[in-house]
């Protein structure tokens, strides 16, 4: 197991230098950060201009492997580089990755085994009533774009606040600037989470429980449950101890990769909900012309999808006996 795991380990780091380096080319190659000090007033010389992005290693004029050899060199000391507006990327990247942390970990969590669950208890009652109502519902979120739902939640929170005459759920920011003190901090953070995480946690539902659905189906009618009950165990604990977890695995690798690429991929709830996290700093980053924050959030994205890979392996070998990790 060890050995699997080092040689693996092994693999994705290759795999993630490749894909770093070529999100840096594609980036160092299609923005032009000079473009930024265009249209101040008063103009900046074009003297100062150059030297400023030579500083920050963003000067376009600059051969792209010379600027690449820089950043790769600051990247093995553990240095990201600055952006456009000379900051730090590596104190902006741990700032975002704190904020989409607070906001996807719990309602990822919470999304998925409910969509899980969901899904079983809707193949096991199959076209009973609830059944049907599952569906119905989670076909009806699945036609609906990520922003509408954000959008929708927003309109009734704020209607809902109008009613009461106060502000019962906050739907915009992580917090609110004017509460100190720990727990009204902490109960401040919990308010303005709770509609995004929502957002997530539905549509997260929506998608899982059609997929475990599926594969519970297959599984129903399956010899080893029927033995399963033969050998005296009941419908219940046959369904729960054999048949999901034989269900669950085909939907393991989504679920992993999922979990954990939403870091970078929760990028309209983050911006409709002035959450300023992963998502909409890339998004920012390529506006500006932010060739450095673009490579980090690259690497970083490299990083999560071989991790997510690792992961499932490793669930995967874990709920399936069969599976010999040599």
């Amino acid at each position: 197991m060890g050995q699997y795991l080092l040689r693996r380990l092994a693999n994705y780091l290759v795999l993630v230098i490749v894909a770093a380096s070529l999100t840096y080319f594609l980036a160092a190659l299609s923005l032009n950060p000079r473009s930024n000090f265009a249209g101040r007033n008063p103009p900046p010389s074009a003297a100062s201009i150059t030297s400023t992005l030579d500083e920050y290693n963003l000067n376009p004029d600059t051969p792209v492997v010379t600027r690449f050899a820089h950043w790769a060199e600051g990247v093995a000391e553990g240095d990201l580089g600055r952006t456009v507006t000379g900051g730090q990327v590596n104190e902006e990247f741990t700032s975002r990755v704190g904020v989409s942390a607070r906001l996807l970990l719990l309602a990822t969590v919470i999304g998925s085994v409910a969509g899980v669950l969901v899904g079983a208890w809707g193949a096991i009652r199959q076209y009973r009533a609830s059944d049907r109502a599952a569906t119905l519902a989670s076909f009806f979120i699945l036609a609906m774009p990520v922003f509408v739902i954000a959008v929708t939640l927003q309109l009734w929170a704020r209607d809902f606040n109008d009613l009461l005459g106060s502000t019962v759920l906050e739907y915009v920011g992580e917090k609110d600037p004017s509460v100190s003190g720990f727990w009204p901090s902490l109960v401040s953070r919990a308010n303005h989470l709770l509609l995004p995480s929502l957002t997530l946690i539905v549509l997260q539902i929506a998608i899982y429980s059609r997929y475990q659905r599926s594969t519970m189906l297959d599984v129903l009618g399956s010899d080893f449950l029927r033995t399963a009950r033969a050998k005296g165990l009941s419908r219940r604990k046959a369904l729960m101890k054999h048949g999901l977890r034989t269900a669950v695995l085909p939907v393991m690798p989504l679920l992993v990769y999922n979990v954990v690429l939403l870091f970078t991929g929760a990028t309209f709830t983050e911006t409709i909900y002035g959450w300023h996290g992963m998502g909409s700093w890339l998004v920012r980053s390529i506006q500006t012309n932010d060739v450095n924050a673009v490579a980090a959030v690259g690497m970083f994205t490299a990083a999560l999808v071989l991790i997510a890979g690792l992961l499932s392996d490793l669930v995967y070998a874990a709920l399936d006996p069969r599976v010999r990790v040599r």
